[in-house]
């Protein structure tokens, strides 16, 4: 990899930008001050300095949100927050979110720029198990539970079989393996109940780190990446 591209890469700041910083003689390779922004380096083993700090490559980066409401799952929104605006490390990445929750959802939600393992994640073929814990405005009567685990008619296409747990009087897990478009809240709506709360506390082999608040975030764990990344 070219100087420039990873300084650029790593934050700081555009070519023209990063060729000024080297012609200051800020930057070192290997304990070598370097005046040449097109030279070849080697991104995991050279160490790169600037004004005498290690700069480090990161080339995927996985966090886990807990997102709260009132902010979109987009990486740019005019009106509201965004989950990106959240993140406060790596901003020099495109981070993106993998799929989405609605405004009004709160809960776990992977973020990244590996669109690799995105869209394994969100591939319809892959059938990747999500949990919700939500609230309803009625209860839910034993035929609604059943109704609901054999799968609804939504877009004129039956759901596959979803797993669903009473918690106590008004509340539910609900486990499903697709991404339909507000699909707990439709699926609930067939039943004729109405969902008042939502939160997803599951995305794949993830689980909601509880310790984090509305709106905290923490980088994934190796064993977290592994898991997720692993291939069928």
């Amino acid at each position: 990899m070219r100087l420039d591209k990873f300084l650029k890469d790593t934050g700081f700041g555009s070519r023209k930008e990063v060729k000024v910083l080297i012609k200051q003689k800020r930057v070192s390779v290997n304990d070598t001050l370097i005046s040449n922004e097109g030279l070849s380096i080697n991104e995991e083993k050279d160490i790169i300095k600037v004004d005498n700090n290690i700069v480090k490559y990161v080339k995927y980066v996985y966090i886990m949100l807990n997102k709260p409401k009132g902010v979109v799952s987009a990486t740019v929104d005019n009106v509201h927050t965004t989950v990106i605006d959240l993140i406060k490390d790596y901003k020099y990445l495109e981070l993106f979110p993998v799929g989405r929750l609605d405004i009004d959802t709160e809960g776990l939600l992977l973020i990244t720029n590996d669109g690799v393992l995105a869209h394994n994640l969100l591939s319809p073929k892959k059938h990747v198990d999500k949990t919700y814990l939500l609230h309803t405005d009625k209860k839910l009567t034993d035929k609604d539970l059943q109704v609901l685990e054999q799968g609804v008619y939504l877009d004129n296409e039956l759901t596959l079989p979803a797993k669903i747990k009473k918690v106590n009087e008004f509340e539910y897990s609900l486990t499903i393996h697709e991404g339909k478009f507000h699909q707990v809240k439709r699926m609930v709506e067939c039943v004729g109940k109405k969902v008042i709360y939502l939160k997803r506390i599951t995305f794949g082999s993830l689980v909601l780190d509880e310790s984090l608040s509305l709106g905290e975030y923490r980088f994934l764990t190796e064993e977290e990446i592994l898991k997720l990344t692993k291939k069928d």
